[in-house]
């Protein structure tokens, strides 16, 4: 029962959360958004003590059922392990094997010195929340997208707007590559070895397994009833009971339940702590169980207070100009400071909260923001106005953010925060290159921070061009997004390393 109740638990997290990443409605995030916010590291970045009390709670009640039911990154592997096994036809392929515990804790201690150092890209190499969503983002989403506008083209067909087509499109190449990277990885040792990744190389598995030591409810063996068939240990994923001494490394237990219906002689159970040495006294003949090693307080301390301080092509026709001539794509423009989203108030704040699990990449609507390619905030979300602009009436992104890297904010602040200013470009402004009229900066621009002026001094009649008014500019990006010239266009908008409110 309990092994069936952890398995209805993970489908249900895993599949809501991947739906978080694949849903671009804003459905799901409606009802299931909390599930992205009660993850382990994007709680201890956004400093939600609540959430973190919950899970440091959990572990010490019931063990680390965190890695295996919220967790996607845990769940996934699960699956892999599964599958793995249907495919071999061997219920029982694993064994024990000690902890490597020098590993585990040299990840953590760089996982840790990153974090505190802003070395944003390898904290988001490591996260498992992040790396997953990663995947889900780039792998899935695509092919979920695909789906999606083959639905929309039948139904169009059939004259219903059930579903409408989405636009697919490759964010980063980088990213793509780290996400495929990660993938592969993952599911190999998970196809191979079952929790792997989590038991030497996840930091917050290492995290939770210093704590799932002293859990109250935990495996249990009791030596009077054990046979020594060894059929738990070649059932457990984690490769962490040693059958032959009746015991269970609980810093590497996830508490699947799946050992307590392999045993056939009712040895296993899932009981308090105190219980155990009153049922598991060692038979005559038998070894005693070896004792649990536990790591120092001292340890622990200091890692929580670490933590603490299209798709590769484009799956749609062309765009065209009255069906005529190639609209061609825009180019994004050489920025002295990237735009990161209003909310962030600094790219410094955003460089040390952000995971990069890209959940507000999924779900930006205007198809702003894409992962960085620069190799100190690799895969980190940035603002760029080549397909839309940052709508003021949209605050998606600040909504869904799970680590505090962009704080909720009011449509009426989003309007007022400025995380840019337009520069303009003479050399390819369309009325001093064509000599037409043009003026698409100035009409759309939601603050009237661009006004037209004649471009030659005491000539009303002639061509006008844009000036800036920089103390009324957003940084939204709507001038860059909609001015005609190609393929770079004659206003651009420059970041600010400080946002500030006008």
């Amino acid at each position: 029962m309990l092994r069936k109740i952890r398995q209805i638990l993970a489908i249900l997290f895993f599949a809501l959360i991947t739906l978080l990443f694949l849903d671009f409605t804003g459905t799901i995030h409606a009802w299931f958004g909390w599930m992205a916010k009660i993850q382990f590291l994007p709680a201890v970045l956004a400093l939600n003590v609540g959430v973190i009390l919950f899970l440091v709670v959990l572990t010490l009640l019931f063990g680390r059922v965190y890695c295996s039911v919220i967790c996607p990154m845990g769940v996934f592997q699960d699956a892999v392990s599964w599958m793995s096994g249907l495919r071999k036809k061997k219920k029982y392929r694993f064994s024990y094997s000690s902890e490597k515990r020098i590993l585990r804790y040299a990840v953590l201690a760089l996982f840790i010195i990153a974090l505190v150092a802003g070395v944003g890209s390898f904290v988001a190499l490591l996260a498992p929340y992040s790396s997953y969503g990663r995947m889900a983002n780039n792998l899935f989403a695509p092919l979920y997208g695909w789906g999606n506008n083959l639905l929309a083209y039948f139904a169009e067909r059939a004259d219903s707007y059930a579903f409408y087509e989405t636009s697919v499109w490759l964010k980063s190449l980088p990213t793509f590559l780290v996400a495929l990277v990660t993938f592969i990885v993952v599911a190999v040792l998970a196809w191979k070895n079952g929790r792997t990744y989590c038991n030497t190389i996840c930091p917050v598995g290492t995290v939770l397994g210093f704590l799932s030591r002293y859990s109250l409810f935990r495996i249990s063996i009791d030596a009077g009833k054990c046979t020594s068939c060894s059929l738990c240990s070649r059932k457990c994923k984690a490769a962490c009971i040693d059958y032959k001494n009746h015991n269970v490394d609980y810093s590497r237990c996830v508490s699947c339940m799946d050992c307590i219906g392999t045993c056939k002689h009712d040895a296993i159970s899932y009981r308090p702590a105190w219980k155990k040495r009153a049922t598991e006294a060692p038979a005559d003949g038998q070894q005693a169980a070896v004792k649990e090693t536990s790591a120092s307080r001292r340890s622990f301390l200091t890692a929580t207070a670490g933590l603490a301080s299209a798709s590769l092509l484009k799956a749609q026709e062309k765009k065209v100009d009255g069906g005529l001539a190639v609209i061609e794509e825009k180019k994004i423009p050489a920025r002295a400071a990237a735009i990161v989203p209003p909310g962030a108030w600094s790219s410094r704040h955003f460089l040390q909260h952000c995971t990069a699990c890209q959940l507000c990449v999924s779900v930006c609507p205007n198809e702003v923001l894409r992962p960085s390619g620069d190799l100190m905030k690799l895969m980190q979300p940035e603002m760029s106005y080549e397909r839309g602009y940052c709508r003021p009436e949209c605050t998606k992104c600040s909504e869904v953010c799970p680590a505090g890297a962009i704080r909720p904010i009011s449509l009426a602040e989003k309007s007022s925060i400025q995380i840019g200013h337009a520069v303009w470009i003479k050399d390819n402004c369309i009325p001093l290159t064509d000599g037409v009229e043009c003026g698409n900066c100035a009409r759309h621009c939601p603050t009237g921070a661009i006004q037209m002026v004649p471009s030659e001094e005491g000539d009303p009649e002639s061509l006008k061009i844009p000036v800036i008014n920089t103390e009324r500019c957003i940084g939204c990006g709507a001038c860059e997004n909609l001015c005609p010239s190609r393929p770079f266009s004659a206003i651009y908008v420059e970041g600010h390393l400080e946002h500030r409110m006008l």
